[in-house]
């Protein structure tokens, strides 16, 4: 039965104090015989203590005593026996038949109970004991009563399975005893023994069964009762089993057959679907464990029972910032992973948050047997394996998603996904990245009719767009579990936002804070005051136009505080500058080491990712209190707070948009801290009109980008249409792009030419490139006449390459062929160096030449080779004018490609990003993207035999470029989460190998590792365990296949 609709309430409790709550009895238990007769247990009590500590070393027989009374089990069973035998009125066939309904179950249920108080898993409470206790004088009454207590602790799904045997169990006592009733009794012998067994699937149910480990009961032969149940027990004794604890396999039983319910439920298109919104009950436990959530909220268990939901249709969803979307979409997630046995695709923003989530569902795949892969970076492999038993979750960024849709639709594999889920939709309108998502999402559309798209979002305008593109239903709430409350400041006046007003704005206060003219001087604005309002007791952000002013801003606040500030969480602080000090190697920045003293730091892309995740968990615990950040931080990691301040209505040098505005506001006010949020954005008079408009205003809407994101839209749209087969003519071509958003809003953007002039321009500019073949003209546009791909086109959608650098990309490649020089790996780096990042270079020549003397002879070979002439960069340092006509673009690139060899040698961010005059962001950015850019260059060389010689040297060039650290802490790296300062620690800590990771105890991990919580300790543990099963899959698979018997072996047929 599905959660009743209560609101949220979020609380940390410690592990002793969360019970398992057994899900409510659906109604068609509750009217059975079984559920009326089951007593109530509210009654308070001592844990009963389990007797046996040790499964391994039970004696199962003689007088072995059961932990419910004194009499063994098997006493009990013939002493039930023979009360029957002895009773005149009843003849041996009909005592055969009272036995099995009621008796078996509660034989086999003793079992389990005993299985279970072993380990400690269920805490029987005092009354259930009493309940328990048999009574010499009438062991059949105590069995009943002992059976009816059990099921008070058991799943609806299990207590159904029960209630038929009852029925069946009633039945056979006035008809004689229908063939295959052995079979019935035993099969369930059989689940408790073998816990797989109850999965739906065939590779269980087609399993041979060995016969020493399964002894066939026959109950009603002169045997007695006894020695049969004598006979079973000891087979299964000296049956070989793995050494997993027997509590283990009893859970894993249940959480099968309650994932064989729900998915049996799903299936037959019921609303009411089972215990947690069609999943078994445990993923209930682990939302609470996890992630502290006890209830969903009323629109949440809305959305969830949604008509369109349960009938699969496509939907889309938009609450504000902080709402609980996510939570929502992760249970359809699950639901598609375990009931309907499908794979799953989240598609979200960002590297930093895929990495984020891919930690905090990793312990959720261990728990419930599916995989969690990362597709971000250099990550990912195309086509995914193939898995035959556990299904996968991809969790991948825009790119990555769209490469791996890609592979899937090219190996016929895209209908086994049966989910997509897009986290902030509205990315959509957003420049390149939005039309490949936008492409992503159509290619799925057209070839899969099975496959589920949800897509979320906290700022949309124009939905009709969108639900006509995505073919979807749409869902809305203005539901926030904080109330939001928002103000403008102009001069020391405070205005709160009211849109039933003329001018949309209330005067609120004065603000009350005496300053001195120096101050007022260095804080105009005011910040001081409205910070100083809310730290060091609660949180505040400060949104801040550029970089450089969000650091003047921390800077200027810390240098008026009072020195009580620095009293709070002292040690704390301290243990977070020691911790920053260790992943400079030694150095801190200035700005962070005068402003974490005081609670305060700057955050954004100008850290490095080690000092941006330092930073970001230390505001997460309450040792920072302020945070002054640049529009990134809004749409990236959830970081909420009390107050939420911005600085000045721009980004950069451009006026807040709307949905910007809504996201930044969104970060105040956390659910289950705080009563209400705050928002204040700091208005200078000249801009008030404008800031009047944004308030009021609606969102922007969304709008397709494949038109202006020429390369990187419509033309590589094509290209891979073609490529993939998709569409082959002119007629199949006009009518895909007709199912993009483009086709929804062709009448708004393209005024000018027709849909089929721009995909007959895009065509034709395809084959001139040299990466399709064809004809095409204007009198045969609608003809059969069929386009193919050359193998350059196929390199280059495969290997997602920008086709603004494709011919320019192939023609470096080719040359490098004729020399490339490998004694060492600056021509290789040469040749990774993404070109899109060679426009916002602007070399230093001084340190340009000092690089270049520090060159060997083979180095400066490189130089020529690629075009960037000595006394080129001798002129520039010295200021000469230069005559000579030199490609600027390739003298930046190889500057950019000095940057990294200084990295790859050096592996240190900081003294790199000093020696060459850039920020240590920049440096990072550049690395990330290089990493990211060899791994597609890999691709594309896969595909063109030509280049093979390249194929062996770029797969170790990614590597590098990835990870960036000493060989030995590549391991460590690999883990989700897991960054160089972290890395090094592990492994000084002695954690060395992947397998020291997984199997490490979380409360060593703590004590052996600095400033590592609790919390983490485990996200990492389980991410290295997800890393590692998802390696020994990949494994097994290759096993299995090599191993496999073919078909088609001649002779056979």
């Amino acid at each position: 039965m599905a959660e009743p609709r209560l609101a949220v309430r979020r609380k940390s409790r410690s592990s002793s104090e969360r019970k398992r709550s057994r899900a409510p009895v659906q109604p068609v238990a509750a009217s059975s015989p079984v559920a009326r007769k089951r007593p109530s247990s509210d009654g308070e009590g001592p844990p009963a203590e389990a007797l046996c500590s040790n499964d391994s070393e039970e004696d199962m027989f003689g007088d072995y005593d059961s932990f419910y009374g004194n009499d063994s089990l098997i006493a009990q069973v013939d002493d039930v026996e023979h009360k029957y035998l002895q009773d005149e009125n009843m003849d041996v066939k009909a005592a055969g038949e009272v036995v099995p309904g009621n008796l078996q179950s509660g034989v086999h249920q003793k079992e389990q109970d005993n299985f279970s108080a072993s380990q400690n898993v269920v805490v029987l409470k005092s009354d259930k004991e009493g309940a328990c206790q048999m009574q010499d004088s009438d062991p059949a009454d105590g069995n009943q009563k002992l059976t009816e207590s059990i099921l008070d602790d058991l799943p609806s799904s299990q207590l159904l399975y029960f209630e038929k045997m009852d029925e069946l169990s009633s039945a056979s006592r006035t008809s004689p005893l229908p063939k295959g009733r052995d079979e019935r009794v035993d099969s369930f012998s059989d689940k408790i023994r073998d816990p797989l067994s109850f999965c739906a699937g065939a590779e269980h149910r087609n399993r041979p069964i060995d016969s020493s480990s399964h002894s066939k009961c026959v109950l009603f032969k002169s045997e007695s009762l006894k020695d049969h149940l004598k006979s079973a027990m000891t087979g299964n004794a000296r049956a070989q089993t793995l050494q997993v604890s027997k509590t283990k396999q009893l859970k894993e039983a249940v959480l099968s057959e309650e994932i064989f319910v729900a998915r049996k439920a799903i299936e037959s298109s019921s609303l009411d679907i089972g215990p947690f919104y069609g999943l078994p009950s445990k993923v209930k436990d682990l939302f609470r464990q996890l992630r502290g959530i006890e209830t969903l909220y009323e629109w949440q268990h809305d959305c969830l029972m949604l008509e369109s939901l349960q009938q699969r249709k496509n939907l889309i969803y938009s609450l504000p910032t902080g709402g609980g979307k996510t939570l929502v979409a992760e249970i359809i997630i699950l639901q598609e992973l375990l009931c309907r046995q499908k794979d799953v695709l989240m598609i979200l923003p960002y590297v930093a948050i895929v990495q984020e989530k891919v930690r905090g569902l990793s312990s959720f795949g261990i728990e419930l047997g599916f995989l969690v892969e990362e597709y971000a970076g250099s990550k990912g492999r195309f086509p995914p394996i193939k898995r035959r038993v556990k299904k996968s979750l991809y969790i991948a960024t825009i790119e990555k998603g769209h490469a791996l849709v890609n592979s899937l639709i090219e190996t016929e594999r895209i209908d086994d996904l049966g989910l997509v889920v897009v986290d902030e939709l509205h990315m959509l309108g957003a420049g390149s990245r939005g039309a490949v998502l936008e492409i992503t999402l159509a290619k799925i559309l057209y070839t899969s009719k099975k496959t589920q798209i949800i897509g979320m979002s906290a700022t949309l305008n124009n939905v009709g767009d969108l639900q006509k593109f995505l073919q979807a239903e749409y869902y809305t709430n203005n539901f926030r579990p904080v109330e939001l409350k928002e103000y403008i400041k102009i001069r020391d006046t405070i205005y709160a936002v009211d849109s039933k007003t003329e001018n949309g704005f209330t005067f609120s206060h004065l603000l009350n804070f005496k300053y001195s003219s120096n101050l007022e001087k260095a804080d105009p604005d005011h910040i001081i005051a409205l910070v100083t309002e809310v730290i060091p007791k609660y949180s505040c952000l400060i949104f801040c136009p550029t970089k450089k002013n969000s650091e003047n801003v921390a800077s200027m606040v810390c240098k008026y505080l009072k020195k009580e500030f620095r009293a709070h969480k002292e040690k704390e602080k301290q243990d977070l500058i020691e911790n920053l000090k260790s992943i400079g190697n030694g150095t801190v920045c200035p700005v962070l080491k005068q402003t974490i003293p005081f609670g305060i730091a700057y955050h954004h892309s100008g850290l490095t990712n080690d000092e941006r995740k330092s930073i970001e968990e230390a505001y997460s615990a309450g040792v920072l209190c302020l945070l002054a950040c640049t529009a990134t931080l809004a749409a990236g990691v959830n970081l909420p707070a009390r107050r939420v301040i911005l600085r000045a209505p721009y980004v950069g040098n451009d006026f807040l948009k709307k949905s910007q505005y809504k996201q930044m506001i969104g970060r105040a006010g956390r659910a289950g801290i705080d009563s209400a949020g705050e928002s204040i954005l700091i208005v200078q008079e000249k801009d008030k009109h404008l800031v009047q408009d944004l308030v009021h205003s609606p969102l922007e809407n969304c709008y397709s980008n494949l038109l202006l994101e020429l390369t990187k839209g419509i033309q590589s749209l094509l290209l891979s249409l073609v490529g993939l087969k998709i569409a082959v003519t002119c007629e199949e071509v006009d009518n895909f792009v007709c199912c993009t958003l483009l086709g929804v809003q062709q009448q708004l953007l393209s005024k000018e030419k027709s849909l089929s002039e721009i995909i007959q321009d895009g065509l034709e500019n395809l084959i001139e490139k040299g990466l399709l073949k064809g004809r095409i003209s204007e009198k045969d546009h609608n003809s059969k006449s069929t386009l193919t791909i050359t193998p350059l086109g196929k390199a280059v959608y495969k290997g997602s390459i920008d086709l603004a650098y494709c011919n320019i990309l192939y023609r470096d490649l080719k040359k490098g062929l004729q020399g490339l020089v490998l004694e060492s790996n600056l021509h290789l780096l040469y040749l990774s160096t993404p070109y899109d990042m060679t426009s916002t270079c602007s070399p230093d020549w001084m340190i340009y030449l000092r690089q270049f003397n520090q060159l060997s002879a083979a180095e400066q070979k490189v130089a020529d080779i690629v075009g960037v002439p000595e006394s080129f960069i001798t002129k520039k340092a010295s200021g000469q004018a230069v005559r000579k006509n030199v490609d600027n673009a390739v003298v930046n690139r190889f500057y950019l490609t000095f940057v990294l060899y200084s990295l790859l040698k050096e592996t240190n961010v900081w003294s790199v990003s000093e020696k060459f005059n850039l920020s240590r962001g920049y440096v990072q950015n550049l690395l990330s993207s290089a990493a990211s850019f060899a791994s597609c260059l890999l691709h594309f060389c896969e595909e063109l035999e030509e280049l093979w010689v390249y194929k062996a040297l770029l797969t170790e060039l990614t590597k590098q470029l990835t990870y960036c650290v000493k060989t030995e802490l590549i391991p460590l790296m690999e883990v989700a989460g897991v960054l160089e300062a972290r890395a090094k620690q592990l492994y000084n800590a002695g954690y060395k190998t992947l397998a020291h990771l997984a199997n490490a105890n979380p409360e060593t991990l703590v004590r052996m590792i600095e400033h590592l919580s609790q919390r983490q300790a485990k996200q990492i543990i389980s991410s290295a365990k997800m890393l590692l099963s998802e390696k020994a899959e990949a494994l097994q698979e290759e096993v299995e296949e090599l191993l496999k018997v073919p078909t088609d072996i001649p002779g056979t047929h």
